[in-house]
């Protein structure tokens, strides 16, 4: 939707103006005399996928306001009622599976938290009633946004994708072109949403900078787990020691995390009094334990304590006349300034080029609240934060390519396919209960691939479940995607720990297989049988299997959940829904697969689930 500044024209007649194809790629040229504005429609296909990328240009040749400025907009044929698909959520509870139908009307989501947020995924899956076919939408925006579906007469299903201004509009000078973000649009011919054959609906990262690992690190996050022994680097190395000693051997692909929050978000330099013998002698503690090290920061964050926030207020986002609001005692950085995109590249080489450091976990814990940039004039504050956020992560992968990056906001609150085509794997929620991600990882790999789910081994009690499970349950559950583990070893029992080591031995097994499989997923949660099994391509000769059941054995009461685990080896794999166990083929290729079983008990009060 376009119009003169002063309101006047306001809409758009297009008139075709021509088209260019190239290989794997299409387009197409429109304009409008009167208005000003011409469009180019960008389709390009990702090569070994079923997935369009679409994009639009706006070009102005007078001055311009752009109310609505989609990337996108595809037509679904139905033959009856439009069956829609897509990821609802909250904090600690993200990428819920949600459906409806929709008969007529308009249903649409999205964000005006400066992020994709925990309330919905930028993603959404439409099929004709219950055909065994579905087609799907996403944006490659950590931005606002939106998706919204139009059930017209006739038989047609519109959706459209696109980013949202934090102005509610955006101005255009002439000869000034804008490009919307990039909407990937996968498509399943081959089964609907509640399918196996659900793969292609996983629009996979596009454009991406990094290749998957082929062995991605496991993790032990050692900062608010471990207690820090101040007056020696030592006592932390020593700390360090007791869980590699006690845990198992996991290689040197093991990541210690050291994590930092005080009252001086943004001044990011070792404090002398928790390292007195220097950061540096603490990286070589942990280091000669055979652990890489990573490091948590908030970039974005700025504590009103700090240095850095004494030395520029003008960086923070604020409107003159209005008090900061402050969340988690933080403001927000205005990461479109240039300058503060500098002073945080500077940050990050400082510490990336000083310290022997090979992870870092990128964080976000607050929205925007008082988004303003006093003076500034007519600006495009969300696309300026996007941007700058994007040229950081470009020049992190440019300048240390052999860093891992982990994106993170506050849980999943900045999930989309930008932020993970320019990251090594993304947390995908803060609550690591194991029951509770069973329908987060379950929503989170109909939109994303495996490789790129971080997934927690810990002693953390679930937000919505907080009874305790057994270490099996933990293990197959975190095991569907990238491992970590985020426990205090030293509690766990001598037994506790070899069963850890037996778990950690068998997800090596199968990580490739798991990392770069199709994952099928089979069942819901909440369904008899759930799991997900992963084929290895091109000839799916080697698959990976995790799975749960619920068994009501004879007598058992309705409550108290309990949880049995198994794994085997062997050629062939049971079917969906049958509760065999994996039966063994000499002719057939070696596979993998790991079982895991719910039941019922009488006494929910002893279950150990």
């Amino acid at each position: 939707m376009a119009s003169r500044p002063d309101g006047d024209d306001r809409g758009t007649w297009w008139e075709f103006a021509g088209a260019e194809a190239g290989e794997g790629s299409l387009q197409l040229a429109f304009h409008d005399e009167q208005v000003g504005l011409r469009t180019v429609l960008h389709y390009e296909t990702v090569p070994g996928t079923d997935v369009i990328l679409r994009w639009t240009e706006f070009t102005a040749s007078r001055e311009l306001r752009l109310e609505r400025l989609d990337s996108a907009a595809v037509n679904i044929p139905v033959t009856g009622t439009a069956r829609l698909t897509y990821l609802t959520g909250q904090w600690s509870q993200e990428f819920q599976r949600t459906q409806l139908d929709l008969p007529r009307g308009t249903f649409s989501i999205g964000s005006l938290q400066g992020a994709p947020g925990h309330a919905y995924a930028p993603w959404l899956a439409v099929q004709d009633s219950e055909a065994q076919s579905a087609y799907g939408i996403a944006l490659a925006w950590p931005g606002n946004w939106h998706i919204t579906a139009e059930a017209e007469p006739g038989g047609a299903v519109r959706v459209r994708a696109g980013r949202v201004p934090h102005e509610g509009a955006v101005f255009l000078t002439p000869g000034e072109t804008l490009t919307t973000p990039d909407s990937p649009a996968p498509s399943a011919r081959t089964g609907s949403t509640d399918s196996p054959r659900l793969a292609p609906l996983r629009a996979a990262p596009h454009r991406r900078t990094p290749a998957p690992p082929a062995q991605g690190p496991l993790q032990l996050l050692g900062g608010h787990r471990l207690r820090r022994r101040r007056g020696r680097t030592a006592g932390a190395g020593e700390d360090s020691r007791r869980h590699r000693g006690r845990a198992v051997r996991r290689g040197r692909r093991l990541v210690h995390r050291a994590r930092r929050r005080h009252r001086g978000l943004g001044d990011w330099w070792p404090d002398p009094a928790a390292f007195p013998l220097g950061f540096d002698q603490f990286i070589a503690d942990v280091r000669a334990l055979d652990l890489d090290f990573g490091l948590w920061i908030e970039p974005e964050a700025v504590s009103p304590g700090s240095r850095l926030h004494a030395e520029h207020p003008e960086w923070v986002y604020r409107i003159e006349g209005r008090p900061g609001r402050l969340v988690r005692n933080q403001l927000l950085l205005d990461l479109g300034r240039t300058d503060v995109q500098d002073f945080v590249i500077g940050t990050l080489d400082r510490l990336l080029g000083t310290y022997d450091i090979s992870y870092l976990k990128w964080d976000m814990n607050r929205p925007p609240t008082e988004r303003g940039r006093p003076g500034a004039g007519r600006v495009d504050l969300d696309a300026e934060h996007v941007a700058g956020y994007l040229r950081v992560l470009d020049h992190l992968r440019a300048a240390h390519p052999d860093v891992t990056v982990e994106g993170c906001a506050g849980g999943g609150g900045r999930i989309e396919h930008a932020t993970i085509a320019r990251t090594d794997v993304i947390w995908t929620s803060d609550n690591t209960a194991p029951l509770d991600r069973l329908s987060i990882q379950y929503g989170f790999l109909h939109a994303h691939a495996p490789h790129v789910m971080s997934s927690w081994v810990t002693d953390a009690p679930g937000v919505f479940d907080p009874r305790p499970r057994s270490l099996a349950f933990r293990f197959v559950n975190a095991m569907c995607g990238v491992l970590g583990i985020g426990a205090d070893l030293r509690a766990w029992t001598p037994e506790q720990r070899a069963e850890g080591a037996r778990w950690i031995a068998r997800y090596k097994e199968v990580r490739d297989v798991i990392h770069h499989g199709e994952a099928r997923l089979l069942g819901a949660p909440d369904a008899p049988s759930c799991g997900v099994q992963y084929d290895r391509a091109p000839d799916r000769r080697r698959r990976a299997q995790h799975r749960a059941s619920r068994r009501r054995p004879a007598g058992a009461g309705a409550r108290g959940p309990v949880a049995a685990a198994g794994t085997r080896t062997g050629g062939a794999l049971p079917g969906h829904g049958d509760g065999d166990d994996v039966q063994r083929s000499a002719s057939a290729a070696p596979r993998a697969a790991v079982r895991l079983e719910r039941r019922a008990r009488r006494r929910p009060d002893r279950a150990q689930a």
